[in-house]
Formats: C-alpha cells, sequence, structure tokens
C-alpha cells in the first residue's frame, strides 16, 4: 500500500497528520504536493519539522507529483501525500490518476468566503465545485479529521 492517505489540509505537515494519522498508519514518507512551497527552500525546512524525524519529507510541484504517482501507489514505501487546498488535488487527480483512491479532506479552516460543513471543513463555492470534479475524476471524496471520527461523504458535504 503505497499511499495510505491522500489528504488535503491547509497546515500541511502537523500533529492531526503526523501523530493521528500517523499512529494508524505508520507511514515513512510524507508527499507535500504544493507549487509554491516546492520552490522555498526556507519553508520546506521549517515545515519539515513537523514530521518525525524517521520520516522522508519530500516536496513536489503538482507537474512532477504526477509522474511520480503510479510509482508511489505501487511502492512499498508508505506514504501520506498532502496538499494544501482543493486545487492542487484536483490537478494531481486529472485524468483519472486518482481513480478508486480517496481524498481526504481533513482541515481547512475558517476564512473570508467559507461556510462551515464542519468544524474542521470550511468551504467557498469553488471548493464545493472541486469536490464535484474530484469526484469526476473517480476520487472517492470524503472528511475525516481523525481516524477516529466519523467518515463522511462528499454527499454529506455539498448538501
Amino acid at each position: 500500500m503505497g499511499i495510505a492517505l491522500l489528504r488535503v489540509d491547509e497546515r500541511l505537515i502537523h500533529g492531526q497528520v503526523t501523530v493521528g494519522w500517523g499512529a494508524r498508519l505508520q507511514p515513512t514518507r510524507y508527499l507535500v504536493v504544493d507549487d509554491e512551497l516546492a520552490q522555498s527552500d526556507w519553508e520546506r525546512e521549517l515545515m519539515s519539522l513537523g514530521a518525525p524525524s524517521d520520516a522522508l519529507v519530500e516536496f513536489l510541484t503538482v507537474q512532477t507529483a504526477r509522474g511520480l504517482l503510479e510509482e508511489w501507489i505501487s511502492s512499498t514505501t508508505r506514504s501520506v501525500l498532502l496538499t494544501r487546498d482543493l486545487d492542487h488535488m484536483v490537478r494531481l487527480a486529472r485524468g483519472g490518476l486518482l481513480e478508486g483512491m480517496e481524498v481526504n479532506l481533513g482541515g481547512l479552516h475558517h476564512a473570508a468566503g467559507r461556510e462551515e460543513v464542519l468544524p474542521y471543513l470550511f468551504l467557498t463555492s469553488q471548493d464545493r465545485e472541486r469536490i464535484v470534479e474530484l469526484e469526476e475524476e473517480g476520487a472517492i471524496v470524503s472528511a475525516r479529521d481523525l481516524p477516529s471520527s466519523p467518515r463522511r461523504n462528499a454527499s454529506d458535504l455539498l448538501g
């Protein structure tokens, strides 16, 4: 099971991911797919501090990640793949690359123009469109902040 979790979380690498999900999934690699972050040495270094010391952390652009996705899926290395927003995840999924895989929405928090759907999930109308796009690309979209929390299907999120 190469990619144990595909997650959209604006905080990327942080306690819920490394401790909450990490304890359950036991990943040895964190893949952060973010075009801007992949270009910033100091931000990558700062973000890496949130990962367990024995885990590999990679930062990639969407284009690079799309080229490696098949390899990651079939890899024996257990990975968590993170994007900070739905746009990056949709761009990764285009062409059915995430078909049949679950995309977890785990942390999009309050901001101007966002409406609360769950305590940890606030969506704009564009975010809702991106959820539909992910499903049209064959991904299975759900929300859950931690593995012990109830899983909410996309239909629950879109109302």
